[in-house]
């Protein structure tokens, strides 16, 4: 019996020293997982942070060309405005006609008789700046 009960105890022992080594292997490889996928979230992070702050690039390029757009569209609307009025006060001024006739002569449809007194009144009083 001793020698079969020294022969467990060998065995154990070397069970125990294999279960041990094998313990701080997989420790070591559980180890090296995490760390491999801590690597892969943080490139994934900065690789989704890097696509946001470009696509936050394109998009103020776009609003700035809208801006510019519409800031030129409004000029050009103030500029034409600015004619029309210079011309109806002409008309009604210089050439003596009512608000009603003007809209006749300018079409009726296109130009009412409320159109042309706010176009008028813009050649008395020009908006200032962007007229927003």
């Amino acid at each position: 019996m001793r020698s079969s009960a020294m022969t467990a105890r060998v065995v154990g022992s070397r069970l125990r020293r294999d279960k041990g080594s094998v313990d701080e292997g997989d420790v070591m490889s559980q180890q090296s997982v995490r760390q491999a996928a801590r690597r892969s979230a943080l490139d994934a992070r900065a690789v989704r942070r890097k696509e946001r702050a470009d696509r936050e690039r394109r998009l103020e390029a776009l609003a700035v060309a809208v801006l510019t757009a519409l800031g030129e569209r409004d000029a050009l609307v103030r500029d034409a405005e600015r004619r029309a009025a210079e011309a109806l006060q002409t008309m009604t001024d210089d050439e003596g006609l009512s608000m009603r006739e003007v809209a006749e002569w300018c079409g009726g449809v296109a130009l009412t008789v409320r159109e042309v007194t706010r176009l008028r009144q813009l050649a008395h009083h020009p908006p200032s700046g962007s007229g927003r």
